[in-house]
């Protein structure tokens, strides 16, 4: 996997950062590790290989694609 770096909204270079995977367009997200058990039980269908980062509304939209 090739990762190209998008942007960040940080300012001290730690997460939350955006990133597109070369091969296949999709992206990867550094940030917050979510692992407060009560937000963790919101969520649906959750497999063992996953996790969840918070991700601020406004990396995605300075950075994500618009189209």
């Amino acid at each position: 996997m090739t990762l190209k770096f998008i942007g960040t909204t940080s300012e001290d270079g730690n997460c939350p950062t955006l990133y597109e995977v070369v091969e296949t367009g999709d992206f990867v997200v550094q940030g917050e590790q979510l692992t407060a058990p009560e937000d963790l039980a919101q969520l649906r269908d959750v497999g063992e290989h996953e996790t969840f980062v918070v991700i601020p509304r406004e990396l995605l939209t300075r950075f994500a694609p618009k189209e």
